[in-house]
């Protein structure tokens, strides 16, 4: 049976059996660096992806939006041109006012429907923008479940 001095003293320290114990932990701590630093590494990669898919997205919704709103234009001053035409053509009072009333009325049911279109392009154009990075924070959530 060992005594208690023996388990303390100075001759059980082996100097090998330290310098393995270390040498171990440093190799393990060097490979989680690695594994960390590919996981940041690919990550970034990910976030750049993610951010040029969602500006290129961003830029395409945005000329959609343009050509619908000037598509829009065009059409609300070719009918105002066909408006103006006809009134240049009036004989009475009443068809100035027939004339006038119609066109108001064409020209608030349009103003409507142009003002849905562009409700709808733009909401299809935030979503398209946001699914890039909305697929990008399911796949970190789901690789943090994981690990």
């Amino acid at each position: 049976m060992a005594k208690m001095e023996d388990v303390f003293s100075i001759s059980s320290f082996d100097p090998a059996k330290f310098a393995d114990s270390f040498r171990d932990f440093a190799e393990k701590g060097s490979q989680q660096s690695r594994e960390a630093y590919a996981k940041m590494k690919a990550a970034g990669e990910e976030a750049g992806k993610t951010l040029e898919s969602t500006v290129q997205t961003a830029q395409a919704g945005a000329a959609e939006i343009g050509h619908q709103a000037i598509g829009a234009l065009r059409t609300n001053a070719e009918n105002s041109l066909s408006h103006m035409d006809a009134l240049l053509s009036v004989k009475s009072v009443a068809e100035f006012f027939e004339l006038q009333t119609s066109f108001l009325r064409k020209q608030a049911e349009l103003t409507i429907e142009q003002a849905k279109a562009m409700q709808e392009t733009s909401k299809k154009v935030a979503e398209n923008v946001a699914k890039p990075s909305k697929e990008a924070a399911e796949k970190v959530m789901a690789s943090f479940k994981a690990a």
